[in-house]
């Protein structure tokens, strides 16, 4: 007897394709849908100042969000990212205002970049040494230096406004190529290698492996335990930079305004962008994505006369969207 098999019809094939492409070009439908509408109601939206304005919002959301990503792709979160961001952005301007930073601007600007990001990662590995090590779960990990990092950063700080002058900082967030803001830059060099080391390299699969099936990833000789901790190493380094730049940009450390809330921003455009919860996927063109849809819901708000606390609730509910379509089409 000659067995066939059933061929399936090309309206068969093309429609899970067709919701594939559907699902995953969502953010970017409703980024344009923003845009437009923007372009339409919002007055001098279209100018290079209000591009200007809301690159330079979105890059500290997108940095903080990609690091978020790495952390996230593991099965984990990290809720101390705002507060990595103050510590950060506070020690910088206390070494290059220092005496030795008024004798040699130029070293102790260095120094002081060097000294913050290394703080940084030593935020990370402290996370990543909780979680991995020691078995803590990663919200109640985080949620320590959630609580103590800012409250260290304001200790160092004795709870003052730094105000500075420091061309050669500021230029991290005043700095201008070919017309836009340095940091529009900066987070296109960080996406791109971000997508190359996921797609491209070992450690890639092995992030995407231990989010996606710990259990499994281990059997096979996954290293799950040095992946996470370079992850939230990684996710506490790029919040350390976010928070230079958001320095860099006012002039001015507030050690308790810096960061505040970015862990509901980064997590937002994360999720919005395509990443599981439950880890497994680290899709950082989609977060950046993700990051412009956050700052311009924001943008719209703010720019047609709605007060800033809506705002916060209308984030809150585009996470609350975005885990529940996420629901709906299973994880995947």
């Amino acid at each position: 007897m000659k067995i066939t098999t059933p061929t399936a019809s090309s309206g068969a094939t093309t429609a899970p394709w067709s919701r594939y492409r559907l699902r995953h070009s969502g953010p970017l439908i409703a980024l344009l849908l923003l845009i437009g509408f923007n372009a339409l109601i919002t007055p001098n939206f279209l100018s290079m100042q209000t591009l200007s304005v809301n690159i330079t919002q979105v890059a500290t959301i997108a940095i903080v969000a990609m690091g978020m990503t790495l952390v996230i792709a593991t099965g984990g979160i990290d809720l101390s990212v705002g507060a990595v961001m103050a510590l950060a952005g506070a020690i910088v301007p206390l070494i290059f205002l220092s005496s030795a930073g008024q004798s040699f601007p130029v070293l102790m600007t260095l120094i002081a970049v060097m000294a913050a990001l290394g703080i940084a990662m030593m935020c990370g590995l402290f996370n990543g040494m909780l979680v991995s090590r020691f078995g803590v779960q990663p919200i109640v990990a985080t949620l320590i230096l959630f609580i103590s990092g800012r409250g260290l950063a304001q200790v160092l700080t004795n709870g003052n406004l730094q105000t500075f002058d420091n061309p050669m900082f500021e230029y991290l967030g005043s700095g201008r190529l070919l017309g836009i803001p340095i940091q529009g830059w900066l987070v296109v060099l960080l996406a791109a290698i971000a997508v190359f080391v996921v797609s491209r390299t070992r450690f890639g699969r092995y992030l995407l492996a231990s989010g996606g099936n710990p259990r499994a990833a281990e059997l096979a000789g996954v290293p799950v335990a040095r992946v996470r901790m370079i992850a939230y190493t990684l996710c506490a380094l790029l919040a350390g930079l976010a928070g230079m730049i958001s320095v860099a940009i006012n002039s001015a450390s507030d050690a308790a305004r810096n960061g505040q809330l970015m862990e509901l921003d980064a997590i937002a455009a994360a999720v919005v962008g395509g990443a599981l919860l439950q880890g497994g996927r680290a899709p950082f063109i989609g977060v950046v994505i993700g990051a412009a849809i956050i700052q311009l819901v924001r943008y719209t708000l703010l720019a047609n006369g709605v007060p800033d606390e809506v705002a916060l609730i209308v984030k809150a509910a585009i996470i609350v969207g975005a885990v529940y379509l996420q629901s709906l089409r299973g994880g995947h």
